[in-house]
């Protein structure tokens, strides 16, 4: 195909992405669908890799040789809701004023998107000899796995890259190491019983305090234990229970007792401890609490999302790449989880690197300053220069 396409600024294609409402729980295909439409303008090879509903989809374009070894520049296309929130204009209509540019998803992470796709031209014209690819995926906000098909396709029909950048905001700092992120649903239940009378029942809701109680203990161990690394805040692993709710009235023995809980882990975690401390705790709530008087109750816990977090690597290819590109000297670590834990378990050197602060992000009136969006190209510039002289 030729490779006259239109070309556009970085604050052009931001328009266009903001302008399309993809909120986590909505389809993303029309805006699939325009990017499609830009890179066959350019002539650019990509393929689409549908999700199982078949409603939305991630595209995987690639800039260059066909070959292992390339740059994956990953973004996901996905944005936070705006219900509630009080914005001062239309969310999904970029808005340019004091050198910022709102919009949902301009900074998280419209932004880093938009640079990338701006820079196909420019990559096109350097004769790449290492490969840049450009990775928009969905489901980042919920649940990390809008990724996750791409990567199991890497090595096999599609190349297997040599480094990855998550272009979340970072400030264009290189972020080596963030946590993981598990998040469970559990639901006792217990037997109804008038509460003069508790020997004829089981009380979810007692039993489920129970569980709180562990999992605060489980808090307390893990701040005891600290973060050797001395890199994250807060520095520990953290345990959380969001929501909890149950029973109908005073005097009748709960039958049902619900809470969300999650728990966020330094790298250096063992996913399987705290699941494993909080089982052992079921097991005793089970027998001491809920079936004291008989059979009456049971306990069911479901691990919702569970994305794994980013362990530091010096010296690796993404470092050493990405330090060089950003005109940084040292890795950072941030608080938030993202897609580039799911890069690193697959074995692919991966850090987080993109314009703009997370400060900004699922906020109302969210925006990405201009000068971000300045030094987002820079950045981009640079990284084209890397691959075309590799």
């Amino acid at each position: 195909m030729s490779r006259g396409g239109e070309r556009l600024t970085a604050l052009d294609l931001l328009a266009r992405l903001v302008a399309f409402d993809t909120e986590s729980s909505r389809s993303n295909l029309a805006l699939i669908d325009s990017v499609c439409a830009y890179l066959d303008g350019w002539g650019v090879s990509y393929i689409r890799i549908p999700n199982a509903e078949g409603d939305k989809a991630a595209i995987f374009a690639t800039i260059g040789p066909m070959a292992d070894g390339g740059v994956v520049l990953s973004g996901h296309t996905d944005v936070v809701p705006v219900t509630g929130q009080a914005w001062t204009g239309d969310p999904f209509t970029l808005r340019i004023a004091d050198g910022r540019a709102y919009g949902r998803g301009s900074v998280d992470m419209k932004g880093f998107c938009a640079l990338a796709l701006a820079a196909v031209p420019d990559m096109l014209a350097a004769d790449l000899k290492r490969p840049i690819h450009i990775l928009l995926s969905y489901d980042e906000e919920t649940t990390c796995l809008g990724v996750a098909d791409t990567i199991a396709r890497f090595g096999a029909d599609l190349p297997r890259p040599g480094a990855v950048i998550v272009g979340e905001p970072t400030d264009l700092e290189v972020a080596d190491a963030h946590k993981s992120i598990v998040t469970y649903f559990t639901t006792v239940h217990g037997h109804e019983a008038h509460s003069a009378k508790p020997m004829l029942g089981a009380n979810a809701v007692m039993a489920a305090a129970d569980l709180v109680s562990e999992l605060n203990r489980i808090a307390d161990a893990m701040i005891e234990r600290g973060d050797a690394s001395g890199r994250f805040d807060p520095p520990a692993t953290t345990v959380h229970v969001g929501t909890i709710s149950g029973g109908t009235a005073r005097n009748i023995l709960p039958k049902i007792c619900t809470f969300h809980w999650e728990f966020r882990g330094l790298p250096d975690l063992d996913m399987a401890e705290i699941p494993a401390l909080f089982a052992a705790k079921v097991e005793t709530v089970l027998t001491e609490r809920l079936n004291r008087y008989g059979d009456y109750g049971r306990i069911e816990t479901i691990e919702e999302v569970a994305v794994p977090g980013l362990a530091p690597e010096p010296g690796s290819e993404a470092e050493r790449l990405t330090l060089r590109v950003a005109g940084r000297n040292h890795t950072i670590s941030v608080p938030y989880a993202t897609e580039a834990g799911r890069f690193q378990v697959a074995g692919i050197p991966t850090v987080v690197c993109g314009p703009g602060s997370i400060d900004q992000a699922h906020q109302p009136d969210e925006y990405i300053t201009l000068a971000a969006l300045e030094a987002g190209e820079a950045f981009m510039r640079r990284l084209i220069a890397e691959c075309a002289n590799p």
